[in-house]
């Protein structure tokens, strides 16, 4: 049994949920202009490293205290019988299909995409000349200006 990094013992919760994200699929990552994103319950995944590699399915669960999901039809049979869910890594799957019933979730896939790709995303800084002296603004100046 793996034991969880040490680092992420003490990390607040909404730095280690942002840290649960997979690579999307290729047509995904063309559609919402995203190399990632991150995972929750009924995303579709399908696994890409271990023993368990090219199986797809549903996100059942998301641990974040270790960032593992338990996928729908991924599990093995315990030394007394039974079953029990394997866990895989967030890093070890790819999106296949994104679940938008959350409408937080689709607004925010939305607005990326219905942006004008063509607009920069900054404005451009003024060309901004140097500072007016003290003497242009009319305020008194200092012994140094005056030379003495």
């Amino acid at each position: 049994m793996s034991k969880i990094n040490p680092k992420l013992v003490h990390v607040s919760k909404h730095r280690r949920d942002a840290a649960i994200a997979a690579r999307l699929d290729n047509n995904l990552r063309q559609q919402y202009k995203l190399r990632s994103y991150r995972v929750i319950k009924g995303d579709t995944v399908r696994v890409m490293r271990g023993e368990y590699s090219g199986i797809e399915g549903k996100v059942e669960s998301v641990s974040t205290s270790r960032g593992t999901l338990a996928i729908e039809g991924i599990q093995r049979e315990k030394v007394r019988g039974g079953n029990v869910k394997v866990k895989i890594h967030s890093s070890n799957v790819t999106i296949s299909n994104l679940n938008l019933d959350d409408k937080y979730r689709q607004n925010a896939l939305q607005g990326r995409t219905s942006k004008d790709s063509s607009r920069p995303i900054m404005s451009p800084i003024k060309n901004r000349s140097k500072k007016p002296t003290k003497k242009e603004r009319g305020k008194k100046p200092t012994k140094k200006e005056r030379g003495k």
